[in-house]
C-alpha cells in the first residue's frame, strides 16, 4: 500500500483500443461484483479521471458520465427502492452539478488550466461489507481524494473527489463534492 497519500499523475492519452472494463457477459447478463482491490494505475481508471478533469476544464459534463459508477453496478449494490430513480435524479444530477460548480470556480482561467493528477489515500481504502452503507454487496471505498490543477498564473488549485467506489476491481466516481 505504501505511503499515506498516493499521487497519480495526470493521465497520459489513453489509446482508443484500451476499453472500459466489461460489465456484462456474452448473453448480456450483468457480471457479478468481485473483491479485487482497485488500483490507481489502471488505464481505465486513468481514462475516467481524465474525463472528469476535462469536464471541469471545459464545462462539458456528458463525456464525464463514463467515469461515474455504472448504473448496472448501482442496481446490484444498493438496497434502495427504485435504484434507477435514485441514481438518475440524485447521484447523477449531483455529479453534473458539481462538475459545473468546479468549472465555474476556475472562472475564465479554466481553458488554460492544466490537470496535474489525483491524490488518493489508498491506505484508507476500505472494504465496505454488505449492510454497512445500505448496500447488498461489498465494495472498496476511499474518501476525500483530491483533483490537482495548475492555473495559468502558476497557482495550484485542488478540488475534492469525495468518494470513489470499486466495481469489479476498478475505481469509479460516486460523489464529487460532498455527500448529497
Amino acid at each position: 500500500m505504501g505511503s499515506a497519500q498516493q499521487e497519480a499523475p495526470a493521465p497520459a492519452a489513453v489509446s482508443e483500443q484500451q476499453t472500459d472494463p466489461t460489465l456484462f457477459d456474452d448473453r448480456g447478463k450483468p457480471l457479478d461484483q468481485t473483491d479485487q482491490r482497485p488500483t490507481l494505475t489502471s488505464p481505465s481508471f486513468q481514462k475516467r479521471i481524465e474525463t472528469v478533469a476535462r469536464a471541469i476544464l471545459t464545462g462539458e459534463v456528458e463525456p464525464a458520465l463514463s467515469a461515474f459508477f455504472p448504473l448496472v453496478a448501482y442496481q446490484q449494490v444498493k438496497d434502495v427502492a427504485k435504484p434507477e430513480r435514485d441514481y438518475k435524479f440524485r447521484l447523477l444530477a449531483n455529479f453534473k452539478r458539481d462538475l459545473l460548480e468546479y468549472h465555474h470556480a476556475l472562472g475564465a482561467a479554466a481553458a488554460e488550466t492544466k490537470f496535474d493528477g489525483i491524490t488518493v489515500s489508498e491506505k484508507d481504502a476500505k472494504w465496505m461489507a454488505p449492510g454497512s452503507e445500505g448496500n447488498k454487496l461489498g465494495y472498496f471505498r476511499v474518501l476525500r481524494s483530491r483533483l490537482r490543477f495548475t492555473l495559468p498564473t502558476g497557482r495550484s488549485r485542488e478540488f475534492e473527489l469525495t468518494s470513489l467506489i470499486s466495481w469489479r476491481g476498478e475505481w469509479y466516481v460516486v460523489h464529487l463534492h460532498g455527500f448529497k
